[in-house]
């Protein structure tokens, strides 16, 4: 039987059927600097960056900052009000040999915008193609990363450009430019005649958390879903938005600066006994998807490092979340890793034993490296009885309280003090008990 032809099985719909129009984002990227919105601290009236642009002097610049704030719309806005042309690349589709052409071309035409998207994804070799061009200023390299320059962009790149940090949009920036866009009848959908209620358009600001690409473009897609009324009025109502926008666009990338922000959050919040602190990033990672293992282990890093012996349960707990959470794994695992977290931020802290291991490596790396003191080495053949090995040890539990004064380090680093007790929790009974026996000790005290 023959097949159908595609056109009946929806395959091959000719193109003038769709609308193909840019999407709303991209016809509402401002045309001058009056109608950008945000990075005043940037590109505000009498900013540096903005004399040096309206001066056509412009240097090599790297725009660091998360998703939406405006680094593309900012690149091709300087290229328009400098009157330089631009030739725009993304770091992810292009290669080598196409940053040779354009600097050929850059070569033939004259002044020249490099504006490479997504920077941090060109590797050394694509970035070094660039170096020599942007030395010698047959191009001015305009870069935009989510991600710290630092460590994405080659120190000899990195120091030919200034790099511009810009913010997340604040919620009346993010607000201002919906509102134009439902104004503008020429590049926005102004000729819809659509109309949010406080509700609904607070609902869409909050959602778009400082990204104006995604308000848009969740703007565009709940007008047009909503039908007009007799009156020819599109009323956008809450659940068209809630649907259109989905869900909070979560601002994080495993492998980046996000990643390591956010677990140096957390921690320095159960350091800090802030249990809410605490369990507001450690949520902040699992909805990010985070590896929940990785959490695990900064847990008993933290039950170690920070709790200490003010509590040694905290170990046991921490090493029973990592096993919990490995066996059952998510979305169950969170419950033991929400039990932890409040339990570590909320017990006594003491950073007492991380405190003695480090000063008990500084000595074992600086001072002599005596051997073992003969009293401390065990006597197991004649021969070694023979040269004092074990000669003079005191066993402990053959006297009162399970304790005798006797040298238990070589002379290079005897009285030095490593571990310093503190008065927290279970550790207060031990410093106690300690200062005890440290006050029958031959000689000088230890502190």
């Amino acid at each position: 039987m023959p097949h159908e032809p595609t056109e009946q099985r929806g395959i091959g719909v000719p193109s003038h059927s769709l609308d193909t129009q840019p999407p709303l984002a991209a016809r509402m990227r401002p045309q001058t600097f009056d109608e950008f919105v945000g990075q005043e601290e940037i590109v505000g009236p009498g900013r540096v960056l903005r004399r040096a642009i309206e001066a056509k002097r412009l240097p090599s610049i790297i725009l660091w900052g998360p998703p939406g704030a405006g680094k593309t719309t900012l690149a091709l806005l300087i290229g328009e009000v400098s009157g330089v042309r631009v030739e725009a690349i993304s770091a992810v589709t292009s290669g080598v040999a196409d940053l040779r052409k354009v600097v050929e071309r850059a070569k033939q035409s004259g002044a020249t915008i490099l504006f490479v998207d997504e920077i941090h994804r060109f590797n050394k070799s694509q970035q070094d193609v660039v170096l020599p061009h942007v030395e010698d200023g047959t191009i001015t390299l305009i870069g935009a990363t989510t991600e710290n320059p630092s460590f994405e962009v080659i120190a000899p790149l990195l120091s030919r450009c200034r790099v511009f940090t810009l913010t997340p949009l604040s919620d009346d920036d993010v607000r201002l430019i919906a509102e134009r866009a439902l104004a503008d009848p020429e590049r926005g959908l102004g000729n819809l005649n659509a109309a949010l209620d406080d509700n609904v358009m607070a609902h869409l600001v909050n959602t778009a958390n400082g990204d104006a690409r995604v308000a848009l473009n969740g703007l565009e897609t709940a007008c047009y879903a909503t039908p007009p009324d007799e009156d020819a009025i599109r009323t956008v109502a809450m659940e068209t938005i809630t649907e259109a926008l989905q869900r909070r666009n979560v601002l994080y990338d495993r492998a980046g600066d996000q990643h390591y922000d956010h677990i140096s959050a957390f921690i320095k919040s159960v350091r800090g006994s802030d249990p809410d602190a605490a369990m507001y990033w450690l949520v902040r990672m699992l909805e990010a998807g985070e590896d929940p293992m990785f959490i695990a282990r900064r847990i008993v890093i933290l039950a170690s490092e920070d709790i200490g012996l003010a509590d040694p349960a905290a170990l046991s707990l921490a090493v029973a979340t990592q096993q919990a959470v490995h066996f059952i794994g998510l979305p169950e695992g969170a419950i033991p890793l929400a039990e932890a977290t409040i339990y570590l931020a909320s017990a006594p802290k003491s950073n007492s034993a991380y405190a003695a291991l480090n000063r008990a490596r500084e000595d074992v790396r600086n001072t002599r490296n005596d051997p073992v003191p003969l009293h401390l080495r065990n006597a197991v053949t004649g021969l070694m009885r023979g040269a004092g090995y074990g000669r003079g040890y005191q066993y402990a539990h053959d006297h009162p309280d399970h304790f005798v004064q006797q040298e238990l380090r070589p002379p290079s680093v005897q009285h030095h003090r490593y571990y310093e007790p503190t008065e927290q929790g279970e550790e207060k009974e031990a410093a106690e008990r300690l200062k005890r026996w440290w006050s029958q000790r031959e000689g000088p005290d230890p502190s």
